[in-house]
């Protein structure tokens, strides 16, 4: 007989939602100072940010509006509004860190390694309290969900392939070094959250 599974509670969701979101957005802030990017829905909203000069945070807010109904009908109602809370807190937090925190001296590869470990870290907090920064990982969860195939490993492919796009808007060598950035991102994710090791919901 298996023992019950124990949820979280509300405070226990909104600390991971807070602090999950909190970690991504040093992510974001650290890419954005190293001209970088990365893969996700993120990564398309950086392309807009480049590209268009407007705020990040405005344009990854827009980007996931279209997801919610899909997240709604594919993993319910209280997924959904994580989600969103989510969504906004990260982008509210890209918006307000750098009038907080300005790093005078980077170095590219090593901010791009320690976004990737930020971003993953963030991210499993949010999907270990079954919540996303929408976009393409509401559709990576719900594939595990619904089939068993590897979060990480299914966000790791669409990733690459938006990273690849990022050619028409950066050099060669900050799509290799963005590239670099999502592989260990991806990498947190598929060692760390594997279905049937985290019971917790």
């Amino acid at each position: 007989m298996t023992d019950p599974v124990e949820r979280h509670s509300l405070l226990e969701d909104a600390q991971a939602l807070l602090i999950g979101t909190l970690l991504v957005a040093l992510s974001v802030l650290l890419l954005r100072q190293s001209g970088l990017l990365t893969g996700g829905t993120a990564g398309l909203a950086f392309l807009g940010h480049y590209l268009s000069g407007q705020p990040f945070g405005l344009v990854f807010f827009a980007l996931n509006l279209p997801f919610y109904l899909f997240a709604w009908r594919a993993l319910g109602w209280v997924f959904t509004l994580k989600t969103f809370a989510a969504v906004s807190l990260l982008s509210f937090y890209s918006e307000w860190l750098p009038s907080l925190i300005h790093l005078d001296h980077l170095n590219t590869a090593f901010s791009a390694v320690l976004a990737g470990l930020l971003a993953g870290t963030g991210l499993l907090m949010l999907i270990r309290h079954r919540a996303s920064l929408g976009g393409l990982g509401v559709l990576a969860l719900y594939l595990q969900e619904r089939h068993g195939w590897r979060a990480g490993k299914l966000q790791m492919a669409a990733d690459c392939l938006i990273l690849l796009g990022a050619l028409l808007a950066l050099p060669a060598a900050e799509v290799l070094l963005s590239i670099l950035g999502a592989m260990a991102m991806n990498m947190v994710i598929a060692i760390n959250h594997r279905p049937g090791r985290y019971i917790g919901m």
